[in-house]
């Protein structure tokens, strides 16, 4: 079965089939964990950058990793709805942007393709922020919003027929493109309003199955040498869909994502390994 986002694993290990249907909510099926990345390889790279004239980010180092990551996990990028397992056909990462003037901020999410470099991700997020920044008007989930709130009874209606239609997999591209909640990845930076991660759900209406925010930075105990030295870092609180891998699979991704990240210069250059869902 086709939806206009994925396709329909069929072939998918039965322990995962299972699983949907005894953990048949996101809330269920919740893992959290911790990353702390150690700071001072990326500081030193963005100081480096900066000296050439290129001004990137933490943010374009974190999702340039994780798009790194996931183009050689694929699995990441499967999701589940109504029970079924699904590979998603596109790479889409969703994040709030803070309105110009203002404590409010509005969400909506970006596309990448898994060849990207660090440049193009930063080209990417660049160009996503200052749209939604400048004329957030212009941003898809904010006509949704408008048009749910256009009338009374519109929004309790609205809501249903789309939570209906998403989960029979009839819920139109469009509305799928405009849709925050359905994506491969939420990114969260608290940071910028200078608060600790946290552990945020995954959204229970689309598809999100990861869910990251970074924190304010923090001092964490590392041996070296034989002996115990604090190592500046930045905390990461991932929030993670169990359904869509296997516990070995998202730690393996996720030791490959903080090497991306203690070598931001690596993702310079397209990634070497691209792999595709090996049930497609």
């Amino acid at each position: 079965m086709m939806r206009a986002d994925g396709k329909r694993i069929k072939n998918a290990d039965p322990m995962y089939t299972v699983a949907s249907y005894i953990m048949d909510k996101r809330t269920d099926s919740m893992n959290m964990i911790t990353l702390d990345i150690p700071y001072e390889p990326m500081q030193n790279y963005l100081n480096e950058k900066r000296k050439s004239g290129v001004n990137l980010s933490h943010m374009d180092i974190l999702v340039a990793a994780y798009m790194r990551t996931v183009a050689e996990f694929p699995l990441l990028n499967r999701f589940i709805v109504n029970k079924k397992a699904y590979a998603r056909n596109e790479y889409a990462i969703a994040m709030v942007v803070l309105k110009a003037g203002s404590d409010d901020g509005t969400m909506s999410k970006m596309y990448f393709n898994r060849e990207d470099t660090i440049f193009d991700v930063h080209k990417t997020i660049e160009k996503y922020v200052n749209d939604n920044r400048t004329a957030p008007e212009n941003n898809g989930t904010e006509k949704i919003i408008k048009f749910l709130l256009s009338a009374p009874g519109v929004l309790p209606i609205g809501v249903g027929i789309f939570k209906f239609l998403d989960k029979h997999g009839l819920l139109p591209k469009a509305i799928i493109d405009m849709s925050p909640f359905h994506n491969t990845l939420v990114i969260s930076n608290l940071i910028s309003i200078r608060t600790n991660h946290i552990y945020h759900h995954c959204y229970e209406f689309g598809t999100t199955g990861v869910f990251i925010t970074m924190g304010n930075l923090r001092e964490v105990p590392v041996r070296k040498g034989g002996e115990v030295v604090f190592e500046r870092c930045m905390p990461l609180g991932v929030v993670m869909d169990e359904r869509i891998c296997s516990g070995s699979y998202f730690a393996s991704a996720f030791r490959k994502m903080k090497k991306y990240l203690k070598n931001p210069e690596i993702m310079e250059l397209p990634p070497e390994v691209i792999k595709d869902d090996p049930n497609i």
